[in-house]
């Protein structure tokens, strides 16, 4: 527990519903707009089965569209909760809020969302996380570190709701490429993590996987599932430009321990055989899965391999259904479901 008592909780824990939004932008997504819709649809059916939806939609005629949509795919509208906001882009995982917990007590981050310092258009997307928070009538905080707006996505971070956390080097400490904080080193990082999200220690992964529109997010490397279990991602082709770095990644997991100083369990995850479309490596990962109250689902890509990492998941949730959802469509925006969405703990 950090100095301040806040924490954030491990995505495993009791969850109130899950953030997403409806795509209105298709420039995410050129040449798949429609299939991306369906594949919206149906992700959503998939988390209302368990639990709440809060679903951001642009305007009041997009939300007709989206119910009419939804009621068309047999999806349980009692379980969708509307907020209408326009924003840039739906990747709620980054520009959503991070809601901290104390005691019983919410609070909601505001992590000054960027464009990942590569955008110029996500002025709309800054304003997410007050959306949401009135929504779910709990207070917001905007994070800074001296004086300064502090920029973090829920992407580049993973936590064990213990006291630890993994990130990657390259997401963070990069001095010339997509630089969130101009200046700031891996101790003024860990300062943060201790002050807002009650994080004692910090496992520094380097590089992230190749296409990866984000430089290296960790929910595309490696997910706490449990309070001492990581799955990390693992290459088995020498000859894969990803096989180096999520070696290196295994070694520094190997040797990382927990808050309590003792070592986490590592599992390995394989990776699907790479996507290319329209001339471009796609940053397909297994470990973009999402954990809900009563499953997990699991972007899967028309590969021999998602049998493999599905069972794989299924052994380390056994009190979780693990479900594949196709993300082959999803993919060409650069993100999956962990990406696309942001837990509401209860």
């Amino acid at each position: 527990m950090g100095t301040s008592g806040w924490r954030f909780p491990a995505e495993w824990e009791k969850q109130q519903g899950i953030l997403l939004c409806f795509p209105h932008n298709g420039n995410d997504w050129p040449g798949k707009y429609g299939a991306i819709q369906w594949a919206f649809v149906e992700f959503i059916k998939k988390v209302t089965t368990f639990e709440m939806v809060f679903l951001v939609v642009a305007d009041e005629k997009l939300k007709e569209k989206v119910t009419a949509m939804l009621e068309t795919a047999h999806v349980n509208l009692d379980n969708v909760s509307f907020i209408i906001h326009k924003t840039n882009r739906s990747w709620m995982r980054d520009s959503g809020p991070i809601i901290v917990k104390k005691g019983k007590e919410r609070k909601a981050l505001n992590f000054n969302f960027n464009g990942w310092a590569k955008y110029a258009n996500y002025k709309l997307d800054r304003h997410v996380p007050s959306k949401v928070s009135a929504h779910l009538n709990i207070p917001m905080e905007q994070v800074f570190y001296k004086g300064k707006p502090v920029v973090l996505e829920g992407g580049a971070i993973d936590v064990n709701g213990k006291g630890t956390l993994i990130t990657s080097e390259e997401c963070l400490l990069d001095p010339k490429i997509q630089v969130r904080n101009p200046g700031f080193t891996r101790e003024d990082y860990e300062v943060i993590f201790n002050d807002y999200l009650g994080v004692t220690n910090t496992i520094w992964l380097g590089d992230g996987i190749k296409g990866d529109d984000t430089h290296g997010h960790i929910d595309d490397l490696a997910r706490f599932v449990n309070e001492d279990t990581i799955v990390t991602v693992v290459e088995s082709d020498k000859k894969s430009p990803n096989y180096a770095a999520l070696q290196d990644n295994l070694k520094r997991l190997e040797g990382a321990v927990l808050e309590n100083g003792k070592k986490p369990n590592i599992v390995q995850l394989p990776m699907p055989q790479q996507i290319d479309f329209d001339g471009v490596v796609l940053p397909a990962s297994y470990a973009n899965f999402l954990i809900l109250n009563k499953a997990v689902l699991v972007p899967t890509f028309n590969d021999s391999r998602d049998r493999e990492a599905l069972n794989i998941l299924a052994e380390v949730f056994p009190n979780r259904e693990v479900i594949g959802v196709s993300a082959i469509d999803l993919i060409w925006g650069f993100g999956t479901l962990h990406c696309l969405s942001q837990q509401i703990p209860v």
